[in-house]
């Protein structure tokens, strides 16, 4: 990281693409804020409690032998990313990144409170004194509310806002643990300093998305470009004015006043350009009023820019990842779906594997790990399928479970020697008061004379 660079402050301008921007980042910023207060059948609609650990996603609920199916879930949001990466650039960076949401907000404040751009950069340059002290203090406390709201929000997704608000105390945070306390300012500091401090830095030096982008794009890869045929040769000018030995451009430097990683786009595609198309509303305002058409700077394609030839929509890459798009999705829900609401793990004692009582039995002892994964209270039974000579004793006739409770229940299986010899295959059922929902393992009752 350059250390000596400038801090970079950005022109904020108006436009198109910019509506465009403003309306996604804070649709995704308010959605954050909004969803930990939702509620869907008696919990969080997203809830992804790691101290029990269970995972509630609208109504569903998953546990640790779920998780495989996240696994599945961050695959598809990978490979959509590369997709849309293929075909239109880094606009996920430039129009939903959170560090572009935060940066942008944070940014805002400064504006609010210092100015436009030229007094913000005068600002940095001035002496230290009672007057920029106080301002600074004002960005430092609202940038902390924010960043604490921030902490709070990403809180409730993991512990709950039952827990950090409706503890039965008024002050409801005096009755967090340190470890929440803990976790509350580290989440608070890091959104300070990384929104307020390190911005565009987070882009260029420590994202690996814009340096695996070179990988990605091909010819027909939309991207934000300058037309250099067009504009070069650049100088100024009067308005309305055009020499025949300059370009369209003005140099007007308006491009790189308005980016907010301080690059020259008229340099060419660099790593850290994150698409957000500032430039083109920027240039597109320029040339309104210099009476030239727009599009100096825009989205566009390597092949329709240097080439001169009409972009390929349709490629065996954007096949490809559908193809593997679609595959994912399918057997996503096919486990979705496929989800047993009712659990069953039968795992033998390893300290007494087989036994002989007092009463002539063989004992073979096993521990049913039970997981009642409906979002009900279900009351359990077991039973051993008829085998000649075993019989099944458990613990508890009925075993009531809560909603998404697992238990482990030891259980035994006698068995007469002079009916039962060697390995014997066995299978245990589990069901519901009910009926509604039962399930079998198998496994072995072994006794060798």
């Amino acid at each position: 990281m350059d250390a000596s660079k400038k801090r970079i402050h950005p022109r904020f301008v108006s436009g198109k693409y910019q509506n465009i921007r403003l309306v996604s980042m804070y649709v995704i910023l308010v959605m954050f804020l909004v969803l930990p207060w939702i509620k869907w059948g008696g919990h969080q609609a997203i809830l992804f409690n790691v101290t029990e650990p269970k995972f509630y996603v609208f109504g569903a609920t998953f546990m640790p032998q779920d998780f495989y199916f996240f696994a599945f879930v961050f695959m598809i949001a990978a490979f959509m990313l590369f997709m849309v990466t293929v075909y239109a650039g880094r606009v996920f960076c430039g129009y939903a990144c959170p560090q572009t949401i935060y940066v942008h907000l944070y940014q805002h404040v400064e504006k609010w409170v210092l100015g436009e751009r030229n007094k913000r950069i005068k600002f940095d340059k001035e002496p230290a004194s009672i007057s920029k002290i106080s301002k600074l203090v004002l960005i430092h406390a609202i940038w902390g509310v924010m960043s604490m709201i921030t902490a709070v929000t990403f809180m409730s997704l993991v512990v709950g806002t039952d827990y950090l608000f409706f503890n039965g105390n008024p002050i409801f945070f005096m009755e967090w643990s340190k470890l929440t306390w803990v976790f509350f300012i580290l989440i608070t500091f890091v959104t300070q300093t990384n929104a307020g401090y390190m911005r565009e830095h987070m882009c260029v030096h420590f994202c690996p998305y814009g340096r695996f982008q070179s990988v990605m794009f091909d010819k027909d890869t939309l991207i934000v470009s300058y037309d250099y045929d067009r504009g070069e040769p650049r100088g100024a000018r009067k308005k309305g004015a055009h020499p025949e030995s300059y370009g369209d451009c003005v140099d007007c430097t308006m491009c790189v006043q308005v980016c907010p990683t301080g690059i020259d786009i008229r340099d060419g595609l660099q790593v850290e350009c994150i698409q957000c198309a500032a430039c083109i509303d920027a240039c597109n305002e320029i040339m309104d009023k210099v009476g030239y058409p727009r599009g100096l700077i825009r989205y566009t394609t390597e092949r329709q820019l240097v080439h001169k030839e009409q972009t390929k929509i349709i490629s065996f890459r954007i096949f490809a990842y559908i193809f593997i798009l679609s595959v994912l999705i399918v057997v996503a829900a096919m486990i979705a779906a496929g989800r047993d609401p009712l659990e069953l793990e039968i795992r033998q004692n390893r300290q007494k594997v087989s036994s002989v009582g007092r009463d002539g039995l063989v004992e073979n002892s096993y521990v049913l790990k039970i997981v009642n994964k409906t979002d009900e209270r279900q009351v359990y039974k077991v039973k051993l399928e008829p085998v000649d000579g075993l019989t099944l004793k458990s613990r508890f006739k009925e075993l009531p479970l809560k909603a998404n409770e697992p238990y482990d229940l030891p259980v035994s299986i006698f068995g007469d020697p002079a009916k039962v010899s060697g390995t014997i295959p066995v299978t245990i059922t589990v069901y519901t008061e009910d009926g509604k929902y039962s399930t079998s393992r198998q496994d072995v009752f072994v006794y060798k004379p």
